[in-house]
């Protein structure tokens, strides 16, 4: 049996074999255009293990936000008050028997540092020991002339002279007293018969000895200083603003400094007082501020350059060696996936504004948290490392 077909059913059939033919060469396009795209997703991460992040000195960070494009910028250095520094001095004349300390040597208040040989001390020692008898025998016989009175079987007047010398020993004894109490010797020691001839000297303050001045033998007397003391605690800030940027500095204003001849870590202080005279025959005024958080390095004449933040609006920022440029496009790395073994980065492309005390200004192309964790050092090996992993693909 022959199968006939008809003129309409085999065009029919033609046109429907044409249309499958279409849509299976359409759909291959699509196929490939989803491998293109994909492509540049894959292209835009690299992993780093946690052995080629600490070999290559690769640092992580975040994203903060920084007030750089309003604020001043201002030279300055650091201070220690004159109540936070102290010279350690002798209360007598006297030659240096020890000296237990060096530079660099942290003391506590109250500790002996070196000590001070005198013999002309047992002398006071011993004028104290005879005003002591003195007195125990005026104490008696002010007593008796008190009962004598008291009987009328002696006059008044013996009474009266009787508690004159009594009131004279006692005030001598309290100056002998404070005179050796000064010098770091005991009454009691002084009351058992026993003599002293060498005293402590004790640091007034707590801090870091920043300069020892004498040496064991040589001869010291009240003002000549033995040591100095330096306590960092309380480290100030002095800045010098220009005339044309005072009327924008205010006292409780923020500052981030770093130091002029180091610049890779960033200090806070915050304003407390703002001068009223210019300085040193300059058109600079003197703002005072106390640096806060970590003064770990930070040591009293360190020049510093600071930025005073004076306006409310920020951005995001990070430290400039975070950002690397790439075919004339800025970029930091982002860590997308992190675990014990290995770390994911990806690319973000980033616009870069203010430049200043180490940090940069960025607005991201994609949105990003601040406090988002980034590569904050070595960023360039995490750069390399992606060119490389691309050329290999």
């Amino acid at each position: 049996m022959k199968l006939i077909f008809k003129p309409r059913i085999y065009l029919l059939l033609m046109l429907m074999a044409g249309m499958v033919a279409s849509c299976t060469q359409q759909e291959k396009p699509k196929e490939a255009d989803t491998e293109k795209e994909a492509a540049p997703a894959q292209a835009n991460t690299v992993s780093l293990t946690t052995a080629q992040i600490k070999t290559a000195g690769i640092e992580l960070g975040k994203i903060e936000m920084k007030n750089l494009a309003t604020a001043i910028k201002a030279n300055g250095l650091l201070s220690v008050p004159n109540q936070n520094k102290a010279l350690v001095t002798s209360v007598t004349n006297g030659t240096i028997k020890t000296l237990t300390v060096q530079p660099g040597n942290y003391v506590n208040k109250g500790q002996v540092i070196a000590t001070i040989l005198n013999p002309d001390i047992a002398q006071l020692q011993q004028a104290s020991q005879t005003t002591q008898a003195q007195l125990t025998l005026a104490q008696q016989e002010y007593e008796r002339q008190k009962e004598l009175v008291a009987g009328n079987a002696a006059p008044l007047k013996n009474l009266q002279k009787a508690e004159a010398e009594l009131a004279a020993l006692k005030s001598t004894k309290r100056s002998q007293q404070l005179q050796l109490s000064a010098m770091g010797i005991s009454q009691s020691a002084t009351n058992s018969g026993r003599l002293v001839t060498s005293i402590p000297v004790v640091a007034p303050i707590s801090g870091t000895v920043s300069e020892v001045s004498a040496q064991i033998g040589s001869n010291v007397d009240a003002s000549t200083p033995i040591a100095q003391i330096v306590n960092n605690s309380q480290l100030h800030l002095d800045l010098f603003v220009f005339e044309k940027d005072l009327p924008k500095v205010k006292a409780g204003q923020r500052i981030h400094f770093t130091l002029t001849n180091s610049a890779g870590k960033e200090y806070d202080a915050k304003i407390y007082s703002i001068g009223t005279a210019f300085a040193s025959q300059s058109k600079t005024i003197p703002v005072h501020a106390v640096v806060m958080g970590d003064k770990t390095g930070l040591i009293e004449g360190m020049n510093v350059t600071a930025i005073i933040s004076i306006g409310n609006a920020v951005l995001p920022a990070v430290p400039s060696e975070a950002i690397v440029s790439n075919g004339g496009q800025d970029y930091i790395f982002m860590v997308k996936k992190q675990d014990a073994k290995e770390t994911l980065f990806e690319r973000v492309p980033v616009a870069k504004g203010v430049s200043d005390i180490g940090f940069t200004e960025i607005t991201p192309v994609k949105n990003l948290k601040p406090g988002s964790t980034i590569v904050i050092k070595k960023t360039f090996f995490v750069l390399a490392k992606m060119v490389n992993t691309g050329e290999e693909e």
